[in-house]
């Protein structure tokens, strides 16, 4: 089962390259914006925040959430299956840049996106630990708990902890819609169905949504 599962995030990195990439929301450079997007991309991704789904995503949430300014970063890690801490990497660099942004914006509040290896990259941030699953590793960083309630909502997609069975559990499970198309082999224990994997841009104005309640 692992085996076909590294098989298929395998492929994800394949399958990306051959995307043409779209013109992507250009993340803003506000450096107190309301609301901060940062973006954790599936292994191989291209886009500006990701073409399957950080793009999307952070497009329908601006336009969702508009008149509130919006800004976005690209979690800088290497979305790589050649290198064995990059999701150690991601997790790092994104509690790093949540601790910089809410001590620079006292009033600016977060919506975490995290797809495929990126999902690993936030669960682990959060304190939920993706050791074990594909692409996972163990959680070297968590955002500070006295940042917990600046944290609005959070974004998961093909999250590879729920192959293993695990969840987004505590603090955060009432912020989290975590997606899981059917037949995921990423996120289903038993799926068959990759394409599944790249479908969830399908799920960026239902998750604005979602993340609109918690705003």
């Amino acid at each position: 089962m692992k085996a076909r599962l590294f098989s298929a995030a395998a492929a994800l990195g394949i399958a990306v390259t051959g995307l043409g990439v779209a013109a992507a929301p250009q993340a803003s450079a506000a450096p107190c914006t309301d609301i901060d997007v940062p973006v954790a991309r599936g292994t191989g991704e291209p886009g500006t925040l990701g073409f399957i789904v950080g793009d999307p995503v952070y497009q329908a949430v601006q336009n969702t959430l508009r008149p509130r300014s919006l800004s976005g970063y690209r979690v800088d890690y290497p979305a790589d299956l050649g290198e064995p801490a990059s999701v150690q990497k991601g997790n790092t660099d994104l509690v790093n840049h949540v601790k910089a942004q809410a001590a620079a914006c006292p009033q600016q509040r977060f919506v975490l996106v995290g797809y495929s290896q990126g999902a690993n990259v936030v669960d682990n941030s959060i304190g939920i630990s993706s050791d074990g699953a594909v692409v996972g590793g163990p959680i070297v960083a968590t955002i500070p708990a006295d940042l917990a309630p600046r944290i609005a909502a959070i974004l998961l997609f093909g999250n590879p902890i729920r192959a293993l069975g695990r969840q987004v559990t505590g603090t955060y499970q009432s912020r989290t819609k975590d997606y899981c198309a059917d037949g995921d082999p990423i996120c289903q224990a038993g799926g068959f169905n990759f394409l599944a994997h790249l479908s969830y841009g399908n799920n960026a104005a239902d998750a604005a949504a979602f993340a609109a309640t918690k705003v």
